[in-house]
């Protein structure tokens, strides 16, 4: 088959990682798989694709852009079934394909988005969600909101949980970088990685780390439109020496092991993927209390009220302190992020390829 995942950019994110790895693993199975994303710019998710040989077609620099359509209406020409992700690739390539009658796919990789409290943008989204052929959510919750928001295509949704590498992620070996090793070796390290955007909350992470004693240390991995105001944050709560921002990062499962703690500080989800890859490394995974969330963690990590930075603190401290308990949360974790083995997903995306083309 030859398919097109199309996504908005190739930074760090659950639908970055989902593109990355279906891409890699179905190349592996002997597909043709290509990759549109709306925004080029140079990533380390981007490079790793680019090992695998696969084609990157690069429309430009922003999101919505609507001079994307006819763009992606002529590479959509060469390809057996279009896989979108993301709001403006499934709005733009269901525009795309108006009488061109590729077999089309998204996923739907949160829980809620802003267009369907709307008047208008509701419109658009459900005239949007009739024009594909399935539709693919990552979680329970997410499918049971779609399917109240859209009765009319539930007959057509189904779920397929994301997936890691789990056990590729366990034995990774823990990163040599000098200077975080220096300060691992002296302090406890909190670790977060997520892109820098509204739907995040690293603020009540920095917010915990303030109030706790200066041998607790917070690393951000990730990058986005938010960064520059979370960086005025940490200096205004004069924190420079306690939060570090390392990125965007190819060395995701080598960093994990370097941690002591996960984190994932969040408003809503749609499976949450880093929580997953947290779980694999064997490290205790906290995590907000919400939507997307609570399917993965609840009762193997420990969830916290959203936004309640003293509550998480609190988390934090125990998990310092009490060592048999970081354990016991640790092997949870671990048992729980064996249920989301990336095979399962690629499987049952690569059968859902084979049922819509028959």
């Amino acid at each position: 088959m030859r398919i097109l995942q199309v996504i908005t950019s190739l930074q760090i994110g659950g639908a970055e990682h989902v593109v990355v790895h279906l891409t890699k693993l179905l190349r592996q199975n002997g597909h043709v798989v290509d990759v549109v994303v709306f925004n080029g710019e140079d990533t380390a998710f981007m490079r790793e694709l680019k090992e695998t040989g696969c084609r990157i077609y690069k429309l430009g620099r922003g999101v919505y852009n609507v001079t994307y359509i006819p763009k992606l209406r002529r590479i959509m020409r060469e390809y057996d079934i279009i896989h979108t992700h993301n709001s403006s690739p499934q709005l733009f390539a269901a525009i795309a394909n108006i009488g061109l009658g590729k077999v089309l796919i998204t996923t739907e990789h949160n829980t809620f988005n802003r267009k369907r409290k709307h008047p208008i943008w509701s419109r658009v989204d459900k005239w949007m969600y009739r024009r594909y052929e399935r539709i693919v959510c990552i979680s329970q919750q997410a499918y049971d909101n779609l399917s109240v928001y859209a009765p009319d295509v539930k007959y057509k949704t189904l779920l397929i949980k994301n997936g890691v590498d789990v056990e590729r992620i366990r034995r990774s070996i823990p990163l040599d970088d000098p200077v975080l090793l220096a300060d691992k070796n002296n302090h406890f390290i909190v670790l977060m990685v997520a892109a820098f955007r509204p739907q995040k909350d690293q603020p009540t992470l920095v917010e915990a780390i303030a109030s706790l004693p200066d041998q607790y240390h917070l690393w951000l991995a990730g990058d986005g439109e938010c960064r520059q105001h979370l960086i005025k944050v940490v200096k205004e709560g004069k924190l420079d020496e306690r939060v570090s921002f390392l990125g965007n990062r190819s060395d995701i499962p080598r960093l994990l092991h370097l941690a002591d703690v996960i984190c994932l500080s969040t408003y809503y989800e749609g499976l949450s993927l880093s929580n997953i890859e947290g779980m694999s490394a064997g490290k205790p995974f906290v995590a907000s209390d919400v939507e997307g969330v609570q399917e993965i963690t609840g009762g193997a990590g420990i969830l916290f009220k959203r936004g309640d930075s003293k509550a998480l603190a609190n988390i934090i401290r125990k998990l310092h302190d009490d060592s048999a308990y970081y354990h016991q949360v640790a092997e949870r974790c671990h048992q729980r992020a064996l249920q989301y083995d990336i095979r399962k997903m690629v499987d049952a995306y690569e059968q859902l390829y084979h049922a819509v083309r028959q």
